[in-house]
């Protein structure tokens, strides 16, 4: 099996934020990918794509400031979308 292009990557991963299940995901997730992903590097991209696996109801209450995120799971990537939820919904 051939590898993915970072082109297939990125619109595999932009898919994937806009259709989470969740609509309230979806408005989270969605923007930041569409601004971000193209910028990321690699090992922040493979966290973002890690922190897609996560179920909606953990991650939106981490996203949103309900719950602080466990050491275990907090990463670069998952902070970058966090500031990036945080400035759209404050400013």
């Amino acid at each position: 099996m051939a590898e993915e292009s970072r082109a297939s990557r990125l619109g595999r991963l932009r898919y994937r934020s806009w259709h989470r299940g969740t609509r309230e995901m979806d408005l989270l997730l969605g923007p930041f990918a569409d601004r971000h992903l193209e910028e990321l590097d690699e090992a922040t991209l493979a966290g973002y794509e890690r922190l897609l696996e996560l179920p909606d109801p953990e991650l939106f209450v981490w996203l949103s400031g309900r719950a602080p995120v466990p050491q275990e799971l907090d990463s670069p990537a998952l902070r970058h979308v966090i500031e990036f939820c945080h400035r759209r919904f404050t400013s």
